[in-house]
């Protein structure tokens, strides 16, 4: 090893520890989030616990879904490629009607494959998580000149397309995707469902809304996605075509 990869691999190490660091210190000079700790680590501790899984080493996976009002909260050590569901909190308010989000003011509450890509500990609405919508795929279907933005997980109960969880429950949503981007998870997936896509639900919808094939195609390929988690419990890698759709590959089948 050359002195000047030593040199890379140290610097790299250092920043990474740095970060880690600085994001967790940084969360914690708001009053909101030391609350959070305070009233909420036992309880996130022993979830944790019970489940064989270390606070330090902890990796996230939300699952939505609209129709049924819930937000699943899946979990794992870094270690491990397979999630469990740990946590299930009911979504306090709804708006919008099923289908995806296609531009402002409609609104809807997104559907599709996204990752938390914000932390605001001096919400609005107390504590709030950032989705990255519109991503591309939303882009790609969408023909609206402005397709809106800032849907968020947040607290207090009143929603305008966002997933509204009560100030309470917040803090605990809040406080474990804190501790998962301070175990150096760069990005918690949240994956927003119509409704839970069994094949049996899956056709009464398909009934219900059969006035409406672009839908109902559109939910198809939501489904290919949601019957690949369902069926290993693991991240996908989710990759999006030129139309738009979603393409999925099991993460793990492509690490090494």
């Amino acid at each position: 090893m050359t002195k000047v990869t030593l040199i890379t691999i140290l610097g790299t190490l250092l920043f990474a520890f740095t970060f880690k660091a600085d994001f967790l210190m940084e969360q914690k000079k708001f009053e909101r989030v030391r609350l959070a700790i305070k009233e909420k680590q036992g309880f996130i501790e022993q979830k944790l616990k019970v489940n064989h899984i270390s606070i330090n080493h902890l990796n996230l996976l939300f699952v939505t879904y609209k129709s049924e009002g819930l937000l699943d909260i899946y979990a794992k050590t870094k270690q491990e490629t397979t999630y469990k569901k740990i946590l299930s909190y009911d979504i306090c308010a709804r708006s919008g009607q099923l289908g995806p989000k296609r531009r402002t003011g409609d609104r809807q509450v997104p559907e599709g494959f996204y990752h938390i890509d914000r932390f605001n500990p001096i919400s609005n609405f107390y504590l709030s998580l950032g989705l990255n919508y519109p991503n591309l795929a939303d882009q790609r279907k969408s023909k609206a000149s402005n397709l809106g933005g800032d849907i968020f997980i947040h607290g207090s109960c009143v929603t305008i397309g966002c997933l509204p969880m009560t100030d309470n429950y917040i803090k605990e949503i809040y406080l474990l995707a804190v501790y998962a981007k301070h175990s150096g998870q760069v990005n918690i997936p949240i994956y927003v469902f119509p409704f839970q896509m069994t094949n049996q639900n899956f056709m009464t919808y398909k009934v219900r809304y059969n006035n409406n094939n672009e839908l109902i195609k559109f939910w198809g390929n939501l489904k290919r996605g949601y019957d690949t988690f369902m069926k290993n419990k693991k991240e996908l890698l989710v990759k999006v075509a030129e139309n738009g759709d979603y393409l999925y590959e099991d993460r793990s089948e492509i690490m090494p």
